[in-house]
């Protein structure tokens, strides 16, 4: 099974998840939604948002990203606004591929 064949998820999330490395579903397993959304905002800032969260989240729980749980939803929101103000004292540059981000 390919990345774009997951539920949310589409050619241009493959593609964009390949060049920072995920370029399995596997290796998106294994990393979780979170470093995988976390390495995408790194390498795409501006085109990444909330809801690509959502939706690899939704897609490694194979469920619609609008269903998941509210409670999965806030956490996961709070995650992503700890993960944007970090990066606001970071450096510019790619984000190292053995970086984990929690």
């Amino acid at each position: 099974m390919r990345i774009a064949d997951l539920r949310n998820l589409g050619p241009v999330t493959e593609r964009q998840l390949a060049e920072v490395g995920v370029g399995d579903v596997e290796t998106l397993r294994r990393l979780g939604a979170c470093e995988a959304w976390a390495r995408l905002k790194w390498r795409f800032p501006r085109e990444i948002s909330i809801v690509a969260l959502y939706a690899l989240e939704g897609a490694l729980a194979d469920t619609h990203w609008n269903r998941l749980p509210p409670a999965r939803k806030a956490a996961l929101r709070r995650f992503a606004e700890a993960y944007t103000e970090r990066s606001k004292t970071r450096p510019s540059g790619p984000l190292p591929g053995n970086v984990r981000i929690r």
